[in-house]
């Protein structure tokens, strides 16, 4: 299985290139934030980890941009609930 992860600037999204397939989350940037918007994995790679190995990808991405973190996507919502080690990624309440 072939993999390759990228910050696709163009169609506001990380991408994960699994063989040909692409899972992807959507985000809106600005100036030292981000917000993670919407996580969609093709039906073809449900069931094999791939949204996990994207949201671990994506978050380690956004920490390595140094941007503070709004989620509205209630995948990585839920990811993050399970790996609280991400949670200094998320900037200040409103």
């Amino acid at each position: 299985m072939t993999q390759h992860f990228r910050d696709n600037e163009a169609a506001s999204r990380f991408e994960l290139d699994i063989d040909g397939a692409i899972a992807f989350v959507a985000y809106r940037k600005s100036s030292g934030a981000i917000t993670l918007v919407h996580t969609e994995v093709p039906p073809e790679l449900g069931g094999k980890g791939v949204g996990s190995k994207l949201a671990r990808a994506t978050l380690d991405a956004v920490r390595a941009q140094g941007r503070k973190l709004t989620v509205e996507c209630e995948f990585i919502q839920g990811y993050m609930k399970k790996h609280p080690e991400y949670n200094d990624l998320l900037g200040a309440a409103t």
